[in-house]
């Protein structure tokens, strides 16, 4: 947003332009996103300063419908590591703080009042703030996890530079209440300059120089509308794991059959279906957790077939 100023001397005249400073960049990396994009963009709207979004090549109306919005267009190529494109949206906005969403996500209006306040708040305010307790419980336990599997995320000492926000998931366009799949935390809200995607493989966190905390209201997320769009999903990630197999096997490290045929697949369910209550949801989480199961695999046939 520009605005003029024109002054007048006593002999001549004068115009400079001044740059209204942006305090929030929207920013999203998309691929054939038509069916969702619009909906993703009108949530957002009424916070942010500026949309970027930096498209793979889309064959769709996701461009056209993204320029309705205002959007910021970075045509691109549509690399099998999509946080290469999503690297690229960081590193293309200009405002203080971004929020980096995916096409198929909704901001609610209770998180967009949310995200408005936090990044106007100072640590210690931040340190300060009260929400439900449950929720926070429940938050720092998934933390830990993340933490168990991929190691430290961000420094506890530093200033406050980027939030986990909680997703509420869809599949099938039916709601996941259980199956593990909350609070579903991801690093999304986070200061320019302050976070990075490595871009190596597809299970990668973001690496964050400074202190992570929590919002407490909840992203949307609309995964995977229908079995064909989960499959073509279910393919690119599928491919990649079968490439780290490759890789895990070139440096030495043992890919078992037994492992990836029978042992983790069937953990898996288990773990979804029982332990973390997907049978209280009924059909659609049977075959989301069914599905989870398959990756592994359908990843080492994949694997085995790679020459």
């Amino acid at each position: 947003k520009l605005a003029w100023i024109c002054c007048n001397g006593s002999d001549d005249r004068y115009a400079t332009m001044e740059k209204k400073k942006i305090s929030l960049s929207v920013v999203l990396a998309t691929y054939n996103e038509d069916e969702h994009i619009d909906r993703c963009l009108s949530s957002v709207v009424g916070i942010a300063d500026e949309i970027v979004v930096v498209d793979g090549g889309s064959t769709d109306r996701t461009v056209e419908i993204a320029r309705q919005h205002h959007a910021r267009i970075i045509q691109t190529d549509n690399p099998s590591i999509f946080h290469i494109n999503k690297q690229k949206a960081l590193d293309a906005a200009t405002g203080v703080w971004i929020l980096q969403i995916d096409a198929d996500e909704v901001v609610p209006p209770e998180l967009a009042k949310e995200i408005v306040s936090v990044i106007r708040m100072s640590t210690r305010q931040l340190d300060d703030r009260v929400f439900d307790e449950r929720k926070r419980k429940l938050f720092h336990a998934h933390q830990h996890l993340l933490e168990i599997r991929d190691g430290k995320i961000g420094d506890d000492r530093g200033n406050v530079v980027a939030f986990y926000i909680p997703r509420r998931n869809y599949f099938l366009g039916k709601l996941i209440t259980h199956a593990g799949t909350y609070p579903d935390g991801v690093i999304r809200l986070i200061k320019k300059g302050k976070a990075w995607f490595p871009a190596i493989n597809v299970h990668e966190q973001i690496h964050v120089d400074g202190s992570v905390r929590w919002l407490e209201h909840d992203f949307i997320h609309y995964s995977n509308p229908t079995i064909t769009r989960y499959l073509t999903g279910a393919g690119r990630y599928t491919s990649l794991l079968a490439s780290d197999l490759k890789r895990k096997a070139g440096d030495g490290k043992s890919v078992s059959i037994v492992d990836y045929m029978i042992v983790k697949p069937l953990s898996k369910f288990l773990q979804l279906f029982f332990r973390h209550k997907g049978f209280l949801d009924g059909f659609h989480v049977f075959l989301f957790c069914l599905f989870s199961s398959l990756h592994f695999p359908v990843a080492y046939i994949k694997y085995l077939r790679i020459k």
